[in-house]
């Protein structure tokens, strides 16, 4: 496991860098991602895995790469600006991601600029944010990403199929998209219930109960959690940079710390989705319908049930929320040294803000607002919390630990 993080000599002159850079072009790439290309939570993990990878390797070699780099470290000279190779690694790597958007990117970019001095220290920052962007294009050119793949399908009792609103079916490349650390194939998750055992029955009568969009179990601060944790522009995002903000991390600090967390849930989803393709599991929102036919008679259907949420178009198994948020709180827990870490974020979906007093608080209200949702069962949300999780342990056990570990 990767070491809390420790400045010492070097390192810690280097982190007294001002963190502005990092989180002012982590919030360009989420408007670039986002706000502009609409990219799917899926599709976006990938695009901030790149730009955070490219920024931290700049940071890390400026200050004298006292962490293993993640691609590369190149060359600078003491005085290099900081803040030029952080807007020089995520500028370039966004551009490459999203050709149509350069005009409005250069813009942000001379701005960044702008506001550095000419001269040695700003040239050499831009060399080193040039050649840490170039390593990240070179390393994901022709990975996979938006491939034509599709998922298996089928109309048989606890086969995933296309579901309301739209009946789509996308996503299904991120299952074939090359790692970015570690191969994830060794993470395997075991299965769903069989239709038939009491397991599965006590877990799709719960999300019926609780996660239908009429439901009158389900308590109001359960509504606002699963629409909270719900909205496409991830939550988790706004919390990285409150923790680097609150903890007054510094550039490097910061740019660690956003790196571990977007690498680690990138390769985490990828072995998610793998597993979602091996069991190809129908979705609470086919199942509750259809469960006269599951062939289990504790189980009763409702032709006309929907559940709170819209459900993504991939299949149910396991959750790639859980997923996700499982690999976004063990990389912070690795990194601060420390699970009781109070953060709060607001969402435009529920309106509302939430505050947590530790990482584990989070993780367990995000697993039950799946359920709550009506878009997984109970199941799904615990394999897929696992799964994160031992992911996360093989990323973080193979990369961003101090030289020479």
């Amino acid at each position: 496991m990767t070491a809390p993080v420790v400045f010492t000599g070097t390192a810690a002159q280097a982190d007294t860098a001002r963190p502005d850079a990092v989180i002012t072009w982590n919030l360009h790439a989420e408007n670039a991602i986002h706000d502009v290309a609409r990219q799917s939570p899926t599709a976006s993990t990938r695009s901030f895995a790149m730009v955070q990878g490219a920024v931290y390797d700049a940071v890390n070699a400026i200050a004298g790469t006292p962490y293993q780099p993640y691609l590369v470290a190149p060359r600078s000279r003491p005085g290099d600006s900081t803040p030029a190779a952080v807007a020089t690694a995520a500028y370039r790597t966004l551009v490459w991601l999203f050709p149509a958007q350069a005009d409005s990117l250069r813009a942000q970019y001379e701005k960044s600029l702008a506001a550095i001095p000419d001269g040695p220290s700003e040239r050499g920052g831009v060399a080193v944010g040039e050649a840490t962007a170039a390593a990240m294009i070179n390393a994901r050119r022709n990975d996979g990403a938006f491939s034509d793949a599709t998922w298996p399908s089928g109309t048989a009792p606890g086969q995933w199929r296309p579901a309301p609103p739209d009946f789509l079916g996308v996503g299904a490349w991120f299952a074939t998209l090359k790692p970015f650390v570690v191969d994830p194939r060794p993470h395997r998750s075991p299965g769903p219930p069989a239709l038939t055992s009491a397991a599965y029955a006590r877990d799709l009568n719960e999300v019926k109960a609780l996660g239908s969009a009429t439901s009158t179990a389900r308590t109001p601060d359960q509504t606002e959690a699963a629409i909270w944790w719900d909205d496409p522009r991830l939550v988790e995002w706004a919390i990285k940079r409150q923790l680097a903000t609150t903890h007054r991390l510094g550039a490097l600090g910061t740019a660690r710390m956003f790196a571990m967390v977007d690498i680690t849930t990138a390769d985490s989803l990828i072995a998610c989705y793998q597993e979602k393709k091996r069991w190809s599991f129908w979705r609470p929102v086919t199942a509750v319908p259809l469960a006269d036919t599951d062939g289990n008679p504790a189980t009763i259907g409702d032709p006309a049930w929907t559940p709170l949420r819209a459900t993504s178009p991939t299949p149910e198994y396991p959750s790639g929320h859980a997923c996700f948020t499982a690999a976004t709180t063990a990389a912070l827990r690795a990194f601060f040294g420390r699970d009781d870490l109070s953060f709060s974020a607001h969402s435009a979906d529920s309106g509302t803000t939430r505050r947590y007093h530790s990482l584990s608080q989070a993780m367990a209200e995000l697993d039950q607002a799946r359920i709550w949702a009506g878009v997984h069962y109970r199941f799904a949300t615990r394999d897929g919390h696992r799964l994160g999780a031992g992911v996360a342990r093989d990323v973080l056990g193979h990369a961003f630990g101090p030289r020479g570990n």
